[in-house]
C-alpha cells in the first residue's frame, strides 16, 4: 500500500553562506508546506564542503532552527548570544524585527550533519523582539515506540502509543513540531495530528514505503486526524507538524514578510544600520 500524501517536494542540491554545500527544498511559494519555509540539509565528511560557514548575515520575520546530528556548529548574534552546539544538539532562534548572527562550523570534528528549518512567523509577531536559545543533546527526549521506532524529540507536543510529550523547544511559531525519527525495515509508526495542522516528513536516508523518492520533502494526508510512516527499508526522516497561518508569504534573501513594502522596510532598515538597535 502506498503512503497517502499531498505532495513530494525533492531536495535541490546548492550552496549557501561562504560556499557551504547543502541539498535545500525551498517551500516560500508551497501553501502545503505552510508554516515550514526551507528546510536544508549540510552533510560531508570533506571540510572543504562546510569550512567556510556561514558568516554574519541579517534575518527578518521568521525562525530558524537548527539540529545536529554529527559535528559543531557555533552561533553568535548582535544580541550577545554566543552557544555551541555539538553532536546531537540543537539551536533556536527568533528573528522577529531584525538579528544579525553567524553560524561557523568546528573544526576539530570529522565530518558535520545537520540540518536547519526555516520556521513562518506570523504577521503580529514578525517586528517582535529576536530570541535565542540552544539545547544540548542530553536535554532532547529519546523515545522508543511500541512498534520500535526510534525518536528524539525537538521542538513541540507529541502523542506517542498515548502518552504525551513536551520537547524543550515548545515555543515555536505555528505550535511547530519536529522530531527525528528512525524507522528499522519494516517498522511502522502511527502518531495522531491535532485538527488544523500540517505534517511533513523530510526523508534523508532510505525512504517511505511505496516511495522510491530520494532525499524529498513529502507532504502527508492528516484528514483522519493522524499519520502512519511505514518502510520496507531502514529510514530516518524529520517528521514535521505545524499549524498553516494563510499569510501572504514574500521572501528576499534573508527577510521573509507579508509585503513587498515591509521587504523594502527590511532592506532599509538593515542598510541603515536599524538592525540591532
Amino acid at each position: 500500500m502506498t503512503l497517502p500524501y499531498k505532495k513530494l517536494i525533492p531536495a535541490q542540491h546548492t550552496s549557501d553562506g561562504d560556499g557551504v554545500k547543502i541539498q535545500r527544498v525551498a517551500l516560500f511559494n508551497e501553501s502545503l508546506s505552510d508554516p515550514f519555509l526551507m528546510i536544508d540539509e549540510l552533510r560531508s565528511d570533506d571540510q572543504k564542503d562546510y569550512v567556510g560557514g556561514f558568516p554574519p548575515h541579517p534575518h527578518r520575520g521568521m525562525e530558524t532552527l537548527t539540529y545536529l546530528r554529527q559535528g559543531g556548529l557555533e552561533h553568535r548574534d548582535h544580541m550577545g548570544n554566543r552557544g555551541m552546539i555539538h553532536s546531537g544538539g540543537a539551536q533556536w532562534m527568533s528573528a522577529g524585527r531584525g538579528v544579525i548572527h553567524s553560524e561557523m562550523p568546528s573544526l576539530e570534528m570529522n565530518g558535520l550533519h545537520g540540518f536547519q528549518l526555516w520556521i513562518n512567523l506570523p504577521a503580529s509577531e514578525k517586528m517582535k523582539d529576536p530570541d535565542y536559545r540552544d539545547v544540548p543533546a542530553e536535554e532532547l527526549i529519546n523515545v522508543q515506540s511500541q512498534s520500535g521506532a526510534a525518536l528524539t524529540l525537538i521542538a513541540g507536543e507529541w502523542q506517542i502509543d498515548g502518552e504525551q510529550f513536551t520537547a524543550p523547544l515548545n515555543r515555536m511559531a505555528a505550535n511547530a513540531g519536529i522530531a527525528d525519527v528512525e524507522l528499522k525495515a519494516g517498522q511502522s509508526l502511527t502518531i495522531p495530528v491535532a485538527a488544523g495542522k500540517q505534517a511533513m516528513a523530510f526523508t534523508y536516508d532510505g525512504s517511505l514505503k511505496g516511495l522510491k523518492h530520494g532525499k524529498a520533502l513529502v507532504v502527508l494526508e492528516t484528514s483522519r486526524g493522524e499519520v502512519t510512516l511505514e518502510t520496507d527499508e531502514d529510514t530516518r526522516l524529520l517528521l514535521l507538524t505545524g499549524t498553516p497561518l494563510k499569510e501572504p508569504v514574500v521572501h528576499y534573501g534573508p527577510f521573509v514578510m507579508n509585503t513587498v513594502e515591509e521587504i523594502q522596510q527590511a532592506i532599509a532598515d538593515y542598510n541603515a544600520g536599524r538592525f540591532g538597535n
